[in-house]
């Protein structure tokens, strides 16, 4: 078979490789990779050296946004040969500690959890690829190939299932959103936000190109520029940009929740009003989140909004698809480019 391979930091080496085909174990589902989504891990792992290379090996397969065809499957495992899958990112540290105990491996306390194609286990960036039954999400068949979408929906439905949680302190029930960022991820929180029934706004700096009328035909609305009179109850912030997050926090209303997904990879310092800042969290009962990764659960409640999404809108978040044997012109950002993806065949 054929594999996109790295060795994080060192991109002359990223290419496309020969392994042996996998063969499945006890529990295993062995799977024919269809598609993989990519991301801006996928670059820092490529060209910045994010990743950890698989024990003993000297190179490692990339990839971990992924969609797949059960080729076979374990007996009475509930899954059949033909069933389109995806597989889920992270596996529990190995002590395990209690959330990883718990299957909540997304709240790892000690760092020794591992992630396909990203920290010491192979991605899924392969023509086959094996995965345990209990690490599998089945995607909804009407879904198809928009299932590669599912490991986002995981991240944003995790965020949501924060601020459901945070907001049952308070008799107020959460009525407008803000996301900032019009990226899969942002797309992706706007889509779960406008199914709860929230009147969702959208901020992105751009104002032409696919995304304000991918955002406007959800019934969400569109800003290329902050809203200076929102207070939203809700923030799914989705850019990491540092000064935006702290313009955002200064606009929300009473009880706001704020929730952090993207990572703003600098070390940047900022100059801010800091205590006019507290104050505002403090008296306004606020709640500043941060929020990454996914456990089974994220993963289902994200199959499942991408189940109940028009399959219309979906695909138009599929822009650019990339063949296997040119996988690292995907790593090369377009200026229309919404979600990429490779396809394995």
């Amino acid at each position: 078979m054929r594999a996109a391979t790295v060795v994080p930091g060192e991109s002359e080496r990223a290419g496309v490789s020969d392994r042996p085909d996998p063969v499945s174990g006890q529990g295993e589902l062995l799977v024919e990779g269809l598609l993989v989504g990519v991301c801006g891990t996928d670059h820092e792992v490529t060209h910045g050296g994010h990743g950890v290379l698989p024990s003993g090996a000297s190179d490692m397969v990339l990839f971990h946004e992924s969609l797949g065809r059960v080729l076979d499957a374990p007996d009475r495992s509930g899954f059949s040969t033909g069933d389109l899958v995806v597989g889920v990112v992270r596996r529990p540290d190995p002590v395990p500690c209690g959330p990883c105990a718990a299957g909540e491996w997304d709240y790892c306390r000690n760092g020794r959890y591992t992630e396909r194609g990203i920290k010491a286990l192979d991605g899924y960036g392969a023509q086959r690829w094996t995965v345990p039954t209990e690490f599998a999400v089945r995607v909804d068949p009407g879904v198809g190939e928009l299932g590669v979408l599912t490991e986002p929906a995981s991240v944003v439905a995790k965020a949501w299932e924060q601020v459901e949680r945070i907001s049952a302190r308070s008799v107020s029930r959460p009525e407008v959103a803000l996301v900032t960022g019009a990226g899969p991820i942002g797309l992706l929180a706007t889509l779960i936000g406008v199914q709860r029934g929230l009147a969702v706004h959208v901020l992105d700096r751009v104002t032409d190109g696919p995304k304000p009328g991918l955002v406007r035909d959800l019934g969400a609305t569109y800003h290329s520029s902050p809203p200076t009179d929102l207070e939203p109850d809700v923030v799914i912030e989705c850019t990491g940009v540092g000064e935006l997050v702290f313009q955002v926090l200064r606009g929300t209303g009473p009880n706001a929740i704020t929730v952090l997904t993207g990572l703003s990879g600098s070390q940047r310092t900022l100059s801010l009003a800091a205590g006019a800042l507290n104050d505002e969290l403090v008296l306004d009962n606020d709640v500043v989140v941060g929020s990454v990764n996914a456990n089974l659960r994220h993963y289902r409640a994200g199959a499942d909004a991408l189940a109940a999404a028009d399959p219309d809108w979906l695909g138009r978040l599929l822009t650019r698809r990339v063949p296997l044997e040119r996988w690292t012109d995907a790593l090369q950002r377009e200026d229309d480019d919404v979600k990429v993806v490779v396809d394995l065949h």
